[in-house]
């Protein structure tokens, strides 16, 4: 069973009203099972919206960001409801959240949303931890991404079986079962 989901998304809203709005919808959802929100702390964008859907639900949220983060006021340290902490580098954002949670769930974001998904599901393949990992695939956003890491598996450049391994759902439920089904 899933207590605590770490969640990775983009610090913007994107292009399309979509993405905000499932972001929200899947902080409510959340709330509503009684899983607690791990996140990197912002405000703005996906982040806030996912955050802002867990707290309008009455659920609990957990923000890890980084000092310079606060300093340029990218952060929701003062919203009621969140318990935050500051650290210094986001190499010990990624550390505290990966710590503290049962597993990882990717919605749309950018290049820092790539690269949380891609340290902790590399951690996972080294063995550094088994938490498993999983896309929230909203609108088939991350088919293209999913189909690059296909032709990386049939050029034998990743086992098959890490492809396999990560979870790729359309909805929040499907991502939960997935995800809970890993956990062992």
């Amino acid at each position: 069973m899933i207590q605590r989901l770490a969640m990775f998304l983009g610090s913007r809203n994107g292009s399309d009203p979509r993405f905000a709005d499932r972001a929200y919808d899947v902080g409510t959802q959340l709330a509503a099972r009684e899983i607690e929100l791990v996140y990197g702390g912002g405000g703005a964008g996906l982040m806030g919206r996912v955050s802002q859907g867990a707290l309008d639900g009455g659920g609990r949220v957990y923000g890890v960001i980084p000092r310079f983060m606060v300093e340029r006021e990218w952060g929701r340290l003062h919203q009621p409801g969140v318990q935050m902490h500051v650290v210094e580098t986001m190499h010990e954002r990624k550390a505290m959240m990966a710590e503290r949670v049962d597993a990882f769930l990717t919605l749309p974001g950018g290049l820092g949303t790539l690269e949380e998904l891609f340290e902790v599901w590399t951690w996972q393949t080294l063995s550094l931890h088994s938490k498993p990992v999983g896309l929230l695939n909203i609108d088939g956003f991350w088919d293209p991404l999913v189909e690059t890491l296909d032709r990386l598996a049939d050029h034998a450049f990743m086992d098959r079986s890490t492809v396999d391994g990560l979870v790729v759902a359309p909805d929040l439920d499907t991502a939960l079962e997935g995800l809970a089904a890993q956990l062992g």
